[in-house]
Parts: structure tokens; sequence; C-alpha cells
């Protein structure tokens, strides 16, 4: 599959860029990819949710009523989770809601996810930019030369690139990612992908290993 590379302007430079079909060009995984998002969404938790059970308590041990002869059930101390105030049973503890995935489960997640974008015709190759300084309004032209400033859009960089992420951080519509940090879910959250020609020979060597 080939694709016409554009420059900041959003003008055709005449070069064209043909895609990997072992990475674009797949059948896409849906279980896989679920798999992939669940495990994403999951390492974004914090996991501290936390509730005191009833030895963490603080309160008199001291029997509130005898045994028997009350005509009433039974109780224990003011700590009972029976009581208004009393511990939980069996409440949410700090916790690490992350599971492992397989490499390979992952590098296949990620190329499904390319896969899908390359079918619906969502990827944009553009000419490498940088900013001189961070500039919000330039990066907002880029995207309205690029056509993409009405839909969310993800900008896979070669590499970190400071100026460029600091003029993108306050716009809604738009994320700045490195090509080697790259997932799927972040691949399937956007409407449009745009891809610079470095970051392409970056995916093809971490994907087509």
């Amino acid at each position: 599959m080939e694709i016409n590379v554009l420059n900041i302007k959003g003008e055709d430079t005449g070069r064209k860029v043909t895609l990997n079909d072992d990475i674009f060009g797949i059948e896409p995984n849906d279980h896989v990819l679920y798999l992939d998002v669940k495990q994403y969404l999951a390492n974004q938790r914090q996991g501290t949710s936390k509730s005191k059970e009833r030895s963490e308590h603080q309160g008199s041990t001291r029997k509130l009523i005898r045994q028997k002869g009350g005509g009433g059930a039974r109780r224990g101390d003011i700590n009972s989770p029976l009581l208004n105030g009393g511990g939980r049973v069996f409440g949410p503890k700090p916790r690490d809601y992350g599971f492992k995935l397989n490499k390979k489960v992952k590098v296949l997640a990620r190329k499904s996810a390319l896969a899908y974008k390359a079918q619906e015709n969502a990827i944009v190759v553009v000419e490498d930019f940088n900013f001189d300084a961070p500039k919000t309004k330039d990066f907002v032209n880029i995207t309205k030369n690029l056509k993409v400033d009405d839909k969310k859009s993800l900008f896979v960089l070669s590499g970190a690139n400071k100026n460029v992420y600091l003029s993108a951080r306050n716009l809604q519509k738009s994320k700045i990612t490195a090509a080697n940090l790259l997932n799927a879910y972040n691949v399937l959250d956007a409407d449009v992908l745009v891809v610079t020609e470095d970051s392409l020979k970056t995916i093809d060597g971490i994907l087509s290993k």
C-alpha cells in the first residue's frame, strides 16, 4: 500500500512511501486487541482503594450485651460489621490490577491496530518536522493544513520531541507519541494517525523483528 508524503503545509511532496504489508496489511486479530487494551487500562488503575476491617477499627472490645436472655441476636464488640460505624467485611485492599501478556501478543495487537487504520485509510504520512520553540498556534496550523483539526489525531514521531509535545499538550483532539512507545489503545482511540517518515522506519524495525 502506497501513501503520498505531505509536508506540514498539507502539500504533496511528490514522494510516496510503501507501508509494510507484514504490519499494515495483516488480518487484524480482535481478541488480541481486546487483551492488550484491557491490560493497558488495567495498568492505569491506581489500585489504592482501602476500607478498614473489624480488627483495624478503634473501639472498645467490651461485649455490648450478654450472650443469652436478651431476646435478640448475639452481639460482640462495637466494631462488629453489623453495627453502624463498624468494620467492613471483605472490603477493598490496595492491589495491582495489571496482568502479564506475552511479547508476541502485544506485537500482534499493535500490528492489528495499525492494520485497522490502514483499512480505514486513516493514515497520513508527513515529512519530519520540528519547532524552534513550543508554539501551540503553529501546531494548530499543521492540523488544519493536514485537514485533521476536526478529528481525534495521534501524531507519531520518530523520537521524543519536547517542543512539539509542549505545542500540542493543551489540545484535546491531538496527542503526541514516539514510535517506540506506540500502543494499540492509543492507535484505536484516534480517528486518524499522522505518521512522520522516520517514525515509519522505526515502527518497521520494532514490529518486523
